[in-house]
């Protein structure tokens, strides 16, 4: 069983973990307990009532955050010629073909997302037992293999992400810092809630969101209702 430090047990203790908060309630409350000496990522965990072994009701997608993620995200562009140089004007870190392809084979994948052309595909494809474990393979559906460049660039430095329902149901990510203003928070928040809903299989059956949790990186989970996402306010 994982031991957690006295910080965090008291932090677990300054709030009644067996309740439920509305989402404005409970973004209070992360980050008034967000108090590493870092600036903790405001994360969120929605648990599904999808089966992930069934391809039918596999839960992915992608969204643009409205304030982006807090994060300073590196891009690598697999493309040839002209689409490199495309790629670093619209503020790619790393673009080209050939010798970034042999460093990926030599282990190097310090990077943050990749995105790819389509016609060099079939070159990038033999990297997928090195990248798809890292989650770094390009993939159509999540805008990462386009002959647009420039705007997935931009879209991903802007603060666009890709998410995807894990084996045992989940779907996590992180949404923005805990220094980030509560309404900017609470507007991520409600983007990315709102991607996950229409997101939702034809084939799901029963109760599709069955818990919410938002936290930060080093504190304890806040139970949210998901009722109040849908209330205006």
């Amino acid at each position: 069983m994982k031991k957690h430090g006295k910080k965090y047990r008291a932090i677990a203790k300054s709030y009644d973990q067996n309740a439920v908060y509305n989402y404005h309630e409970a973004i209070t409350l992360v980050k008034k307990n967000a108090k590493a000496k870092f600036d903790e990522s405001f994360d969120i965990a929605i648990n599904l009532g999808v089966d992930p072994r069934k391809a039918d009701q596999l839960v992915r997608g992608t969204v643009s955050l409205p304030h982006g993620t807090g994060k300073t995200v590196k891009v690598l562009v697999l493309a040839k010629s002209p689409k490199d140089k495309e790629a670093l004007d619209a503020g790619a870190d790393y673009a080209g073909l050939e010798e970034y392809v042999e460093k990926i084979k030599a282990g190097w994948t310090d990077i943050d997302v990749i995105i790819t052309t389509p016609d060099v595909m079939g070159e990038v494809g033999k990297l997928g037992r090195i990248l798809g474990p890292r989650g770094l393979m390009p993939n159509p559906k999540s805008g990462t293999v386009t002959f647009d460049i420039a705007q997935a660039v931009k879209d991903v430095k802007a603060g666009k992400i890709e998410y995807r329902v894990d084996k045992t149901g989940n779907v996590h990510a992180s949404v923005g810092k805990c220094s980030f203003e509560e309404k900017k928070l609470a507007e991520n928040l409600a983007t990315f809630f709102g991607s996950v809903m229409r997101a939702k299989p034809q084939t799901a059956k029963g109760k599709y969101v069955k818990s919410v949790f938002f936290s930060s990186t080093m504190g304890p989970g806040v139970a949210v209702s998901e009722q109040s996402f849908l209330v205006k306010e």
